[in-house]
């Protein structure tokens, strides 16, 4: 993995604790990350009765494709600590994007531009549910099954994906929460707030 992640390229998933991938996760399923320039995909293989295996593959967003390289690299018998990201944080983040209002809807912190909800954290403020493109989403918990996690089966036809705030440090917390608010905001709107961000 190489240029701080974001060159790579096809990374294939296999069996835990092999000699491939001697740093993959103890507790994980993954285990083979290889860096291949100009491609962006993933390929997951599982265990499957008989001794056959279940491969899947998908076209990756830069955003996956570091999720995924992170994920694979890091150090054996990693763990998250306390909740590095809190609501206020994310409220700071949500509410200094235009158009954006804070919502309490059944006990449950959400931000939402008109009637689009862009991010909902849980009732316990443990996890956050975000815009997220679906046909990209099952490659995102491929990646980083302790982070990230699928929405309740009533959400999944909606670009939306949940992730544990204990795993999340700040920057990502900002990275996940302005993209999905451009999910739902106009592009010229978006581009403004950019430009200013860059002033």
């Amino acid at each position: 993995v190489v240029g701080g992640l974001a060159a790579v390229g096809l990374v294939v998933v296999g069996p835990a604790g092999s000699p491939s991938c001697p740093q993959a996760p103890a507790s994980s399923a993954a285990a083979t990350a290889t860096a291949t320039a100009g491609t962006r995909f993933m390929t997951l293989r599982r265990p499957a009765a008989g001794g056959r295996s279940v491969e899947a593959s998908w076209f990756l967003s830069s955003r996956v494709v570091t999720a995924a390289a992170r994920y694979l690299t890091s150090p054996a018998g990693d763990s998250y600590p306390e909740p590095m990201v809190t609501v206020e944080d994310i409220r700071r983040v949500a509410l200094a994007l235009p158009r954006t209002e804070e919502a309490l809807v059944r006990d449950r912190v959400k931000f939402r531009v008109g009637r689009i909800v862009y991010v909902a954290l849980s009732r316990d403020e443990t996890t956050m549910g975000f815009g997220f493109p679906k046909e990209e989403r099952a490659a995102l918990i491929a990646a980083e099954p302790d982070k990230f996690f699928a929405p309740e089966p009533r959400d999944e036809r909606y670009n939306w994906v949940q992730a544990r705030l204990a795993a999340l440090d700040e920057a990502e917390m900002r990275e996940l929460v302005v993209d999905a608010w451009r999910m739902c905001v106009p592009k010229k709107v978006a581009a403004a707030y950019d430009e200013a961000a860059r002033a």
